[in-house]
Parts: C-alpha cells; structure tokens; sequence
C-alpha cells in the first residue's frame, strides 16, 4: 500500500545531487532546442543523427567498409560540429553573457539610449524624404569593434545634422555603414559581413543584406534607408521590417532598447519639443517633395 510514510521514504532515498544534475542537463539542452529552433541547425543535427544511425546499422550487419569509412568520418564529428554550429555557439556563450550582467547597468544603458531615439528617427526620415541611401547600426551589449576598428573612427556626438552630412552622396563616406556606440558615432564608412540567407527578397540588395548579416551575428539592430524606393526598414536578429514610418521606426527602437524588466517605458523628456518641431518639418517637406515629383 502506497502511504504518505512510504513517500517520505522515497524522498529522503533520493541524492540530492542527483536531482540537481539533472536539472541542470535539463535547462540546458531546453535552452540549447530554443537556440537552435528554425536555424540551420536543426536539419544539420538531423544528417549527423543519421550518419550515426547508418554506422550503427553497419556494425549490426558487419559491413566493415561501411563501418571503417564511417568511423572515420565520426572521429573528425566534433570539430565539425564545431565549424558547423560556430554562429550557433557564438550565439549561446553571447547570450549567456548577456544573462549573468548587471541588470541595473543594462537598464541605465538602456534610458541613456532613448534620448538618441529622436536624432535617429528624424535622419531616417529625412534622408528616406530625398531617397538618400543610409546604413545605421546601434550596438548593443555585443561590442563592433572589429567592425569599427576597419572604419573611420569618429567619436562625435549623434545629431541628426552629422547623420545627414554623413550620408550625402557628395561625401567620401556615405557608402558604408555608420556604428552607434551608446550617445556617440563611434564609426562611419564600415563595412559590415553580407547575410548567407538564401530565402531573402531578391528586392533586398547589399545595404539590406548587410544590416541583416550584422544583425545575425550579433545583438545590434539596425536601420536601413533605400535610395531606390526610400523605404526604411528596421532590422534585429536577422529579422527585417520594411515601410517604417517614424512612429514605427520610433517604437521598434524603443522596444530594442528595453531590457526585460519592470522599468517601464520611460523616455527623457529634454529637448522632446524642439525634436518634435525638428521632425514635423522634415515630415513637410517629405510631403511638399511628394506633391512636387506626383504633379511633375
């Protein structure tokens, strides 16, 4: 009979290390499914199971060609699977890292960010008003170093004038891309890794595709301007959202910039009319350009 005593017997027979390692192995390969859930991983891991399955089929049927080929193969799987999966693990030790930092330095992190929301959005605009092509990266907790160290390193204050001036075609430097470290451009004239993704728009070309690649890499977000169709997109994790107006583009940017958390969606205040000015003339002369090229 199944009594409460007899429960209590089972209980205390457990070892407590036991129980603890395996919930350890458990968060770790449910954190490692989540990693790896719709990436390339998954079909990948699939034919390594495989080939795993066909070598032991060969040792069951005594196939020793079979079996020695395959031995082989799986001698040299780890370092495989190591240049298999490196955006994988890169992925998995980043976010890691990300985890066990100090959630208060994130979060002032993250209000000093907002106040740059406004120079941002406002350049956007107006270079998406005269079809002026951009490539605006943000990092985040992942530095761009690498990429900066390759660019033109600025250190200058971020103001929509200097975004602008950046990105007219008439400057050595509005080719490339401009890196955003906290309040400051740190970079500009960068050139950032192209995405692999085979099942991306043919529209998308070479701005789009990098914003995406940097973005795959890492945690940065960014923000593209077509100079054909002068569009803005929003790209993070890989992900791109097109047609942006500067409500939308706005809001993504704040919700990138939020870290998890009760600190609520609080924006600094300084200078908000005077940007909100800045922004309502760009929107104006966005329209007066439209009336213009739709009556010509």
């Amino acid at each position: 009979m199944f009594t409460i005593s007899n429960v209590w017997e089972l209980v205390r027979s457990v070892e407590y290390s036991d129980l603890l390692d395996f919930l350890i192995v458990f968060v770790l390969v449910y954190e490692l499914l989540k990693l790896v859930r719709g990436t390339r991983a998954v079909p990948v891991s699939f034919g390594i199971v495989v080939i795993a399955l066909i070598y032991q089929a060969a040792k069951w049927f005594d196939l020793r060609i079979v079996q020695a080929i395959l031995a082989y193969a799986l001698n040299y799987s780890p370092i495989a699977i190591i240049v298999l999966f490196q955006t994988e693990i890169r992925a998995a030790l980043m976010q890691l890292g990300k985890t066990l930092q100090n959630p208060v330095r994130l979060r002032e992190r993250a209000l000093a960010q907002h106040a740059n929301f406004d120079e941002i959005v406002l350049a956007a605009t107006g270079l998406a008003s005269r079809k002026i092509g951009a490539l605006i990266v943000i990092e985040r907790e992942v530095g761009l170093q690498n990429i900066i160290d390759l660019g033109v390193k600025m250190d200058a204050a971020l103001t929509y004038d200097l975004l602008v001036t950046i990105f007219d075609t008439h400057t050595p430097l509005h080719d490339g891309a401009v890196i955003i470290r906290g309040d400051r451009i740190a970079a500009a004239g960068c050139f950032l890794p192209l995405t692999l993704n085979p099942r991306l728009s043919k529209e998308l070309g070479t701005r789009h595709r990098a914003a995406i690649g940097i973005t795959e890499d890492g945690d940065a977000v960014a923000v593209v301007v077509s100079e054909e169709t002068g569009t803005i997109s929003f790209v993070s994790g890989g992900a791109i959202a097109r047609n942006l107006d500067s409500a939308r583009l706005r809001e993504s940017l704040r919700r990138a910039f939020t870290p998890r958390g009760p600190i609520g969606n609080v924006i600094p205040v300084k200078g908000r009319r005077r940007r909100r000015r800045r922004q309502a003339d760009v929107e104006t002369t966005a329209e007066m350009a439209s009336e213009v090229s739709s009556g010509g």
